[in-house]
């Protein structure tokens, strides 16, 4: 099951700190998920363990909205849960409430040799738009920036338009 959390995503900080743990490298402290989890500006999507599970949160991923403006944390899925559809469903309900917070784009970094994260964005409309160069530290690695625009935009279109040209022909 998905839920939206705001500030009540506090009530999951151990969960939210194992799965941080577990999945990065430099992992957040508890003392910066807790700011994230208190902060008005932020949105969560959480992943419950499926039913028969533990009833513990399984996959997150949260995103601070400013304006009309969305940039996505961290996309998170616990080790025994990954390949199973879990970061795809996240990322779905990320980009309908997104859509639905009438917010022009979402944008994230992912390391330049994650292939599976890099194509499961892919599947969600995100683009690469920029290099961080050295960004990553063990290893070190450059960061692709992604970014998905939502329809009404002036880079949705011109997105879309480009490849309904590339499709046809034209």
């Amino acid at each position: 099951m998905i839920r939206f959390a705001g500030r009540d995503a506090e009530d999951f900080l151990p969960d939210l700190m194992a799965i941080e743990k577990e999945s990065f490298s430099h992992p957040m402290t508890e003392a910066q998920l807790h700011a994230l989890c208190r902060a008005e500006s932020t949105m969560w999507v959480l992943a419950d363990a499926p039913a028969g599970d533990d009833g513990r949160i399984v996959g997150s991923v949260w995103c601070q909205m400013v304006l009309d403006e969305g940039y996505i944390g961290n996309v998170a899925v616990k080790r025994d849960y990954r390949r199973k559809g879990i970061a795809d469903t996240l990322l779905y309900a990320l980009d309908t409430a997104a859509e639905e917070k009438k917010l022009r784009f979402l944008t994230l970094e992912v390391r330049e040799g994650n292939s599976p994260a890099i194509a499961l964005y892919e599947k969600h409309d995100y683009a690469v738009v920029g290099v961080r160069r050295n960004y990553y530290q063990n290893p070190r690695e450059n960061a692709l920036l992604m970014t998905k625009f939502f329809p009404g935009t002036k880079e949705y279109e011109e997105r879309h338009k480009k490849n309904s040209h590339e499709n046809t022909g034209i």
